[in-house]
């Protein structure tokens, strides 16, 4: 069974999150702090993993990925 992961990550400069999803979080995670890939999280410099979940399905993981990027950062 292949898993899918929703998962934050956090800018130690300024507390910026991004979050988002993956079949593969170890690559992902790599991909990030190598800086390998444009966006929202190279220009913040989320770099730090400071939460993950595990989903059977990349559904699922695309549902709780919206629900967080609902919630206020305070909640975060």
């Amino acid at each position: 069974m292949k898993f899918s992961y929703v998962y934050i990550l956090a800018s130690r400069r300024n507390g910026t999150l991004y979050t988002g999803v993956t079949s593969d979080l170890v690559a992902r995670i790599w991909q990030h702090r190598e800086d390998v890939l444009p966006g929202f999280s190279r220009k913040y410099g989320c770099k730090q993993l400071v939460w993950f979940e595990v989903h059977d399905d990349i559904e699922a993981a695309i549902r709780k990925e919206k629900q967080i990027k609902r919630w206020r950062g305070a909640w975060k």
